[in-house]
């Protein structure tokens, strides 16, 4: 996690003329006497959190898929192939899809399938067009994602209790769209 944001730099941003950067200690969320309420951390923690928890669940995801067979994948490879799906797409299509331009769906549909997770074959509709497949490789990775998702999920529900995490799921789901509309457009939006 060599790239990550350095949260007390940020802290130390954020916090500018406010004094010294603020300790990030769990007794700052406990009262302080029987009527003392808790102090909520600052506002720009949450999506640090947020990030920091997407981070740490990606690259475990990443570093167990590499020891089963796809030491290649990346995550934008990830949403690529999720882009691209059971039913294939066009470097168009999974231009529109990932937030990104045709030529950058382009470099990374080559990279798929120089990989061996996709393939290219002319569109049956429009022979101008080619429509990207998943190969079994590919489905291999996804499918293996999945089951080391669920590992994951499974271990915070070891560490927090399955009711916390089923919580923090539910509560989640009402401040975020409907899964319907999840953007994969991550990496671009991270990026631009």
């Amino acid at each position: 996690m060599d790239n990550m944001v350095d949260e007390k730099k940020v802290n130390r941003v954020v916090d500018s003329g406010k004094g010294t950067v603020p300790d990030r200690e769990p007794s700052r969320r406990q009262p302080a006497g029987p009527a003392a309420a808790p102090v909520d951390p600052p506002g720009h923690e949450l999506p640090l959190l947020l990030v920091a928890g997407f981070r740490t669940l990606i690259d475990r995801l990443h570093a167990e898929l590499a020891t089963q067979g796809h030491p290649d994948v990346r995550p934008a490879h990830g949403f690529a192939m999720q882009a691209i799906g059971p039913a294939g797409a066009t470097a168009s299509e999974l231009g529109r899809r990932l937030g990104v331009s045709k030529q950058a769906a382009g470099k990374t549909a080559d990279r798929l399938i120089a990989l061996g997770y996709a393939t290219a074959a002319p569109d049956p509709a429009d022979a101008r067009r080619k429509v990207l497949r998943l190969t079994p490789h590919g489905i291999d990775a996804l499918t293996r994602s999945a089951a080391i998702f669920a590992a994951l999920r499974a271990e915070w529900a070891h560490t927090l209790g399955p009711d916390r995490v089923r919580d923090l799921e539910d509560m989640l789901r009402t401040v975020v769209p409907p899964a319907d509309r999840f953007q994969l457009d991550t990496a671009s939006w991270l990026s631009g």
